[in-house]
């Protein structure tokens, strides 16, 4: 769930075109007829998911689409969303269940489009992107199988990107003031007073406080690469790929909303998945073993990177608790979509801090080593 390039947490300009205008974008942009489209939820974008007809260069089974508008405050940024869907071809070519866009009637894989008339008329950035099937993470009952392929497909496509992605525009992904690189949990002191004065607050303020302390000056000993950024339950698909409703077994299918992607640390992407897997989670505590072991048996970590890992997690619960609310304040009507981490997140922050972080880490990696040393039956 993103929120524009900048420091300012909040939906800013966001498109609010009408269906039928929709569909007259993708056929003056895209030249496709829409037989079929509905709008999808979002954060500060605008999507639409679209079936088109009576196209011979559309693929038999390949005629849906997700019209991706994207809001005019980001859409002044070409090079980071060109670099954002070149990313997203190049791990769909590499295997990854990622979705690739649909060119333009001029070829191009974006066009910047008007909305209005007039010296006011703002300008969206237009992308027609494949649509992937899968049920959303969030609307599952996750278990120990899928949360171990989840951390391994983070530490797969982050080792991909920092291995042999290579572009122009690579370096728009240096974000130095993006509010959710997690490097800058310390820019919440601007926005935490959203949250009022109780004791929500004063958990955050600690977070904050040891996150200046004891995270940012390890940050040099982390290890570098591009991050995804925000790997979370709604933007994760999976298949069922066994019919036991005792062990249910899943395949991922998606991977969806690239806007996120900066430059960052392998330890930031894990250290977000295992938050946003919690959300969901019947025993929240525990999902960090399984995740952590999925993603560590592609990029293990570092003693510096496992020390950070609980204020990490940490720090994204305040993230995304102080964002929700401080945009939920200059946007009551999307109240509902913004505060969807809130209903559970807080229950989560407030449970870790009052188990403690030695014991939160001794069931994570405890887990996670049973993973490379069961113990004999």
């Amino acid at each position: 769930m993103s929120s524009g390039n900048g420091c300012q947490p909040q939906a800013l300009n966001k498109p609010a075109l009408s269906e039928t205008e929709a569909a007259r974008l993708v056929d003056r942009v895209f030249g496709l007829k829409v037989s079929w489209i509905r709008p999808l939820p979002s954060y500060d974008d605008q999507n639409f998911h679209v079936r088109v007809s009576g196209n011979k260069d559309v693929a038999e089974g390949a005629d849906e689409y997700v019209l991706k508008i994207t809001n005019s405050e980001d859409s002044q940024e070409p090079d980071l969303i060109e670099v954002q869907t070149q990313a997203m071809m190049f791990l769909s070519a590499e295997g990854f269940p990622a979705a690739a866009p649909y060119l333009t009637k001029d070829g191009n894989i974006m066009s910047l489009e008007s909305e209005g008339s007039g010296s006011g008329n703002k300008k969206y950035m237009v992308r027609l992107l494949t649509y992937l099937p899968g049920t959303p993470v969030a609307k599952i009952t996750t278990n120990a199988q899928i949360l171990y392929e989840i951390g391994k497909l983070a530490a797969n496509l982050d080792k991909a990107l920092a291995e042999k992605f290579h572009h122009p525009s690579a370096k728009s992904l240096h974000r130095g003031q993006f509010i959710w690189n997690l490097a800058n949990v310390p820019l919440l002191d601007k926005y935490i007073y959203a949250l009022g004065q109780n004791n929500y607050r004063a958990v955050v303020e600690q977070v904050i406080e040891q996150f200046k302390r004891k995270v940012i000056p390890k940050l040099s000993s982390f290890r570098a690469c591009i991050n995804h950024g925000d790997l979370n339950d709604h933007n994760i698909l999976v298949d069922s790929c066994s019919d036991s409703l005792e062990n249910r077994q899943y395949r991922l299918s998606g991977i969806l909303d690239f806007s996120d992607m900066s430059y960052g640390y392998y330890v930031f992407e894990v250290a977000i998945v295992i938050m946003y897997m919690m959300v969901e989670s019947a025993d929240p505590l525990r999902v960090g073993g399984h995740v952590l072991a999925g993603f560590e048996s592609v990029m293990p970590l570092t003693a510096e990177e496992r020390e950070a890992l609980f204020l990490l997690v940490s720090g994204r619960f305040a993230q995304s608790l102080v964002i929700a609310a401080h945009t939920a304040l200059q946007y009551p009507e999307n109240t509902e979509y913004l505060m969807i981490t809130a209903k559970t997140g807080w229950k989560h922050l407030l449970a870790m801090f009052e188990v403690g972080q030695a014991a939160v880490e001794k069931m994570w990696f405890e887990t996670a080593r049973a993973y490379v040393d069961p113990v004999p039956a």
